[in-house]
């Protein structure tokens, strides 16, 4: 039994180990990286071909879907955000489909890709879901937080930015107060958008894994529910993220 289950838990634990370079707080994530870069280029490879082929007339196929998706954005963008959508709406497309497509990744079979790389490369670890790793979720996050005070000096001016951090809630005498919970306020946007994406992602991986060490003659039945379920998480995710990236760039933009 013991060595049934060292066996197990090296199983879990190679799955989860990162295809990395450099050592301590230089280490990078190879395959994180990588499995985004092939995932953005194939978002914008699609909506460029999509965008090529576009027709006059009612649209057909991909320019149908990339079409409804832009709309359903740009629609999302115009009730959240009250500013000119230049950038913004672009921004929510790009996050959503990235973060679809990152999530998607994680109803590949979790030994196919490790194995094909290893018997081709002699790879010995790698993860293929980006946003169950931590680095990539902040990074995402850190990216729209850096939005998030950008557009805040845009809309109100630096000095009108500075001033709200210091007078609101509770007004100009309380101004300590109001610079602790402002700033508590808004690094917290970032930590939350990026724990969330990462939780919810971690765990449909580890579960994922964990189905993968059933006998395989009975891995379809938990393993199908837990997709068809995952089938919901994948875009939900992403659409929260979405969603709550143009809230916060519209708090920020807007006086109040």
């Amino acid at each position: 039994m013991a060595s049934g289950e060292n066996v197990a838990q090296e199983y879990v634990l190679h799955h989860l180990t990162h295809l990395t370079v450099g050592e301590g707080f230089w280490t990078v994530h190879l395959d994180t990286l990588i499995v985004s870069w092939i995932l953005g280029i194939v978002f914008l490879g699609t909506f460029w071909l999509a965008a090529r082929r576009a027709t006059a007339g009612v649209p057909a196929g991909w320019q149908n879907f990339v079409e409804a998706l832009i709309d359903f954005i740009d629609n999302l963008a115009k009730d959240t955000f009250h500013g000119a959508r230049h950038f913004i709406a672009p921004l929510a497309l790009t996050i959503f489909v990235w973060v679809f497509l990152w999530n998607l990744m994680d109803l590949v079979p979790v030994d196919l890709f490790p194995h094909l790389l290893n018997v081709v490369f002699g790879v010995e670890y790698l993860r293929i879901v980006p946003s169950a790793d931590l680095n990539a979720t902040f990074g995402l996050s850190l990216t729209v937080l850096g939005l998030i005070l950008i557009y805040g000096v845009k809309g109100k001016g630096f000095g009108g930015y500075c001033k709200e951090f210091v007078t609101h809630p509770f007004g100009p005498w309380l101004f300590p107060a109001n610079l602790i919970l402002n700033v508590v306020e808004t690094l917290a946007k970032p930590v939350s958008l990026a724990l969330r994406l990462f939780g919810n992602l971690y765990a449909a991986e580890l579960i994922f894994i964990l189905i993968a060490l059933l006998p395989i003659w009975v891995q379809f039945i938990p393993g199908g529910a837990w997709a068809i379920f995952h089938v919901l998480v994948v875009p939900l995710q992403a659409f929260i993220f979405t969603v709550l990236t143009v809230v916060y760039i519209a708090l920020s933009y807007e006086e109040h």
